[in-house]
């Protein structure tokens, strides 16, 4: 009996090491709270449209391992002023039946009602409410969050840079799915777990 005892402290510390670490550990949190009324305000800026390398990306995680994956259609605009992001006229709008993932029966399963439910909720949308200027390129966006029909208002951290006639915003954080009605847990050996990042590398110029 005393070898056995004194091996399970070993296992356990054995099986620790090997599970995946959590990717958000690494990312900001964003903040979530209800969604809020929005006031259209444009600020007389100049309209910015998404470009075709525009990324949208994610990366979920469970004690395994992890997967990474995105969006490959999504349109979207932000409004701009010498450089700068103005106003709230900012917003995102994602096709869910392009979701793809680094593994074909894990982009299916993505699809269905577990996950995103795409044939009930075709569309994402993120819709800005606020942006707050932080430093020269640091800034706080705030914008309502729909995602699977629940609607939130999610807060965090973005650089935006200017290059020419070309902006680009960037961004990662992490945010809760079960916020959002994705409670899927997983199998029970091996949970999902609920944080997930995002990634934004959202390219534009000026709508023609």
């Amino acid at each position: 009996m005393k070898p056995t005892l004194l091996a399970l402290p070993a296992a356990l510390l054995a099986l620790t090491l090997v599970s995946c670490e959590n990717p958000a550990d690494k990312t900001a949190d964003a903040n979530v709270k209800d969604a809020v009324v929005k006031t259209a305000d444009t600020a007389g800026g100049t309209k910015y449209v998404f470009a075709p390398e525009s990324k949208i990306e994610f990366t979920g995680s469970k004690v395994t391992g992890k997967h990474d994956g995105g969006f490959k259609s999504f349109t979207g605009h932000f409004t701009v002023k010498d450089g700068a992001p103005v106003g709230n006229d900012h917003k995102v709008v994602i096709d869910m039946n392009s979701t793809w993932s680094d593994d074909e029966k894990l982009t299916e399963h993505l699809k269905d009602p577990d996950f995103f439910d795409v044939a009930k909720f075709t569309e994402t949308t993120f819709d800005v409410t606020e942006i707050k200027k932080e430093s020269d390129t640091a800034y706080t966006v705030s914008g309502n969050f729909k995602l699977r029909g629940v609607e939130k208002n999610i807060s965090f951290p973005a650089t935006v840079t200017q290059d020419g006639e070309t902006v680009k915003i960037a961004a990662t954080f992490d945010i809760k799915r079960k916020d959002f009605g994705i409670v899927y847990d997983g199998q029970a050996d091996n949970l999902i777990r609920d944080e997930v990042v995002i990634r934004l590398d959202l390219i534009a110029k000026p709508q023609a």
